[in-house]
């Protein structure tokens, strides 16, 4: 049975990835803030985990070893939105983006580098359009997305030689958590909370997109429509993408 380790594992699209998993067949371990809605069962392992503490970081993947010394996949999905502009944010809320979307994942990577090898596994970065183009009123978001992506697309090089396959997946908007963003005062936020996206996208629908990619071993996988035409429009004609963006997300 082949093992996977979805980080924000316990909703949104983490967990229809988990769910699809399992339904194929593979065992999952499931990390976030609050698993309690979750069952551990022959195929599912939930572990409450803050991945901004270095103390329980290093907890959980002790646990996830011990449970499996080898993984064939692991999802680095947990992550937080801003949606502020960059004058009215400060500091602090820049570094608990960071901390959440670019730090954590570079941690967990660390921890599994080795049992990744050991399966000849797959790292799966879940980034963004934001990862690769600009997004009005997210100036920390799509820049620690930027870097998540950075950190994976060279990671790729080292770990090829150890058979190892790393992919970065880029959503456009999925709907997470439209209508229950609980918007902190210093603009971050539940992923897929934003109402300001354009052509949604179920997390079902993202989960699918996302696994295919996976299956055809793609180093990057843009995830929707909007998606594949931002990464086309964006890489040929970046000022283009750019005010298009502008108009849509920002009305100007």
């Amino acid at each position: 049975m082949k093992t996977a380790v979805i980080s924000g594992g316990a909703g949104g699209l983490g967990q229809s990835l988990s769910t699809q998993l399992q339904a194929q067949g593979w065992r999952v371990i499931l990390l976030d803030l609050d698993v309690s809605a979750l069952s551990e069962t022959d195929t599912q392992l939930p572990i409450q985990c803050d991945l901004t503490d270095p103390t329980q970081l290093t907890e959980a993947m002790q646990s996830i070893l011990k449970h499996s010394p080898s993984l064939d996949l692991v999802v680095y999905n947990a992550g937080i939105t801003q949606i502020t502009s960059f004058a009215d944010s400060d500091d602090a809320g820049h570094r608990k983006v960071f901390e959440i979307n670019y730090f954590a994942a570079v941690e967990m990577a660390r921890a599994l580098l080795g049992a990744v090898r050991a399966a000849k596994g797959t790292h799966l970065a879940i980034s963004s359009v934001a990862g690769f183009a600009p997004l009005y009123h997210r100036t920390a978001y799509a820049a620690s997305k930027h870097a998540l992506e950075g950190f994976f697309k060279s990671l790729r090089s080292e770990e090829k030689a150890h058979g190892v396959q790393t992919s970065i997946a880029a959503p456009s908007f999925v709907a997470t958590n439209i209508g229950n963003d609980q918007r902190q005062p210093d603009g971050t936020a539940r992923p897929g909370s934003a109402t300001d996206g354009v052509d949604y996208m179920s997390p079902q629908s993202a989960a699918t997109e996302i696994l295919r990619g996976i299956e055809k071993a793609r180093p990057m996988i843009p995830i929707g429509r909007i998606a594949r035409m931002a990464w086309w429009i964006n890489g040929v004609a970046p000022r283009l993408y750019q005010r298009l963006m502008e108009r849509q997300i920002g009305g100007t």
